[in-house]
């Protein structure tokens, strides 16, 4: 298909729609300022490109997220993040030491509706404050908005393989995307979206394997596998559920052998990681946190926090008011009965199992460590490498619900909801809600917004204030989401036409293919 006929596609375009409907809903508000958690990686890109070391010492006032061996302060984060933008930053240099700095910030600096959202006691707008916002906005779009948005087209095309209704498999991606503490993390210079991002490419390319297998697709599977863990650590626990998937299908097509060059390009990425690990902490497995000044109790315990699941941290994560996912985002909760459906459709199995696998795993993950809230935060954010796997069971549910007055119901009730709290705790003052609230939504959420005290973003550089710099992005949002549903835009109605099925038919159809004739009509 080339670009010509594939712009009249209904199908090209409803991606298209999707992508730019989530670029946008997470561009437009900026990333956090002066926290330290996105500061710890931004200080190591400076180090790196303006000092040539690893060692941020010139840097580390702006952040309490640091590791000190011996005289030396570094990041105590997974350094993924902070790879990514170190050679944009030395290829952006240049540019930022030019006259248009001081004039950025001489036009923020008389921005009335700009002003407003800064805290009466700090500093007010320095070169060097400006300075690193620029790159933060760079580093949050390349490492979380670009990679996310890029994460919902894969997931809806994914979901095309169980599902021919486009309308199902959209409202699921964009209940992921946007009604979820994923949504909170999308614009932010945090390893969790990059690490989330990577496992989903490498879950696609898997799921979609041709037979015989492409060597270049196996050792991009490992590198994207091999990367999320040195984004974040803890998604070495999906590596393995994923490791075990694509196991499951190079069996099926008789290639197991195929799996040494997605060991490969993993084990490439892994050494690459260990001398980081070596150069900086003094060995191949130490890890920042074991260094870190920040949470010393904390990270002594067990392994790194990690001990054992208790009940009261399960339950904080999931029912809450203080971090519950359920709570926050019932949509979330939607996918439960999902998991079932997708069950009795023995070619969904696997899947199914991959998706229970992987959300169950960071549950007990997260519920085992005894600083399982994370600090400041939207959510229980440790969960969101695994939250894209609930799009599948989603998906599942949203396609037999909405055959019902009842379910079409439920389910505007649950995203209305989720709006309501997601939103409303994402878009509330210029930090993540502290973790000294035990509400946030009525302690944090509620009178920053009845104050008009919303996050940054791009009204307000228009001179918008308060809420109201919000309206922009729902128009927007709102037109990008009739397109992404139509499917095609009103000027290029003729020679427009649907996709034929992926592999796996729709359960609408009631006409389930078996998984070996699927696969056969995959290869061809």
């Amino acid at each position: 298909m080339n670009w010509r006929t594939g712009w009249k596609d209904r199908e090209f375009q409803r991606q298209l729609a999707l992508f730019l409907l989530l670029l946008l809903a997470y561009v437009y508000v900026f990333p956090r300022w002066a926290d330290p958690n996105q500061n710890s990686r931004l200080d190591m890109v400076l180090a790196v490109v303006d000092d040539g070391t690893f060692q941020i010492d010139r840097y580390v006032e702006n952040t309490v997220d640091y590791a000190r061996v011996g005289d030396h302060y570094y990041s105590d984060k997974a350094p993924g993040a902070a790879f990514v933008l170190i050679p944009v930053y030395a290829a952006m240099k240049p540019v930022l030491e030019t006259p248009v700095v001081a004039s950025l910030m001489e036009r923020l600096g008389s921005n009335e509706a700009f002003q407003q959202t800064l805290r009466a006691d700090g500093s007010g707008l320095l070169e060097a404050k400006v300075r690193l916002a620029i790159l933060q906005v760079v580093g949050a779009f390349l490492a979380a908005a670009l990679p996310s948005a890029l994460m919902g087209v894969l997931l809806y095309r994914l979901l095309g393989r169980a599902i021919r209704d486009p309308r199902p498999r959209l409202l699921a991606v964009g209940a992921y995307a946007l009604l979820t503490p994923a949504y909170a993390y999308s614009n932010a210079f945090y390893g969790h979206q990059l690490s989330a991002a990577l496992l989903v490419g490498a879950y696609y390319l898997i799921a979609t394997l041709h037979r015989p297998p492409s060597r270049a697709r196996l050792l991009v599977v490992g590198a994207l596998l091999g990367f999320s863990v040195v984004a974040e650590y803890p998604a070495a626990l999906l590596v393995v559920v994923l490791s075990a998937y694509a196991v499951f299908v190079l069996r099926r097509q008789g290639r197991l052998a195929s799996l040494f060059w997605i060991g490969l390009s993993g084990s490439m990425v892994a050494l690459a990681w260990f001398a980081y690990n070596n150069a900086v902490f003094g060995g191949p497995l130490e890890l920042g946190y074991r260094y870190s000044e920040l949470w010393v109790d904390q990270h002594e315990a067990g392994f790194l926090s990690l001990t054992r699941p208790h009940l009261d941290a399960l339950w904080g994560i999931t029912f809450s008011r203080f971090r519950g996912l359920f709570l926050l985002s019932p949509i979330a909760l939607l996918a439960l009965p999902g998991f079932a459906y997708a069950w009795r459709r023995q070619e969904l199995r696997p899947e199914a199992l991959v998706s229970a696998a992987a959300l169950g795993t960071m549950l007990l993950f997260n519920g085992s460590s005894i600083m399982w809230w994370g600090g400041y935060a939207v959510g229980p954010r440790y969960l969101l490498p695994a939250l894209p796997f609930i799009v599948l069971p989603l998906a599942l549910t949203l396609e037999r619900w909405f055959e019902h007055g009842w379910g079409r119901a439920l389910v505007a009730g649950a995203a209305l909801w989720s709006l309501i709290a997601v939103w409303g705790l994402t878009l509330a003052e210029q930090a993540y809600p502290p973790d000294t609230l035990r509400d946030p939504l009525l302690e944090h959420a509620w009178p920053n917004w009845m104050a008009g005290n919303v996050a940054r973003n791009a009204g307000t550089i228009a001179g918008i204030p308060g809420a109201w710099s919000l309206i922009p992005l729902l128009l927007a949002l709102a037109a990008l989401a009739a397109w992404s549903l139509y499917g095609r835009l009103p000027l290029l109605r003729r020679g427009g036409s649907d996709p034929a099925p992926e592999p796996y038919a729709s359960a609408a159809s009631k006409a389930a293919k078996p998984a070996s004739e699927a696969l056969q009509q995959h290869s061809r």
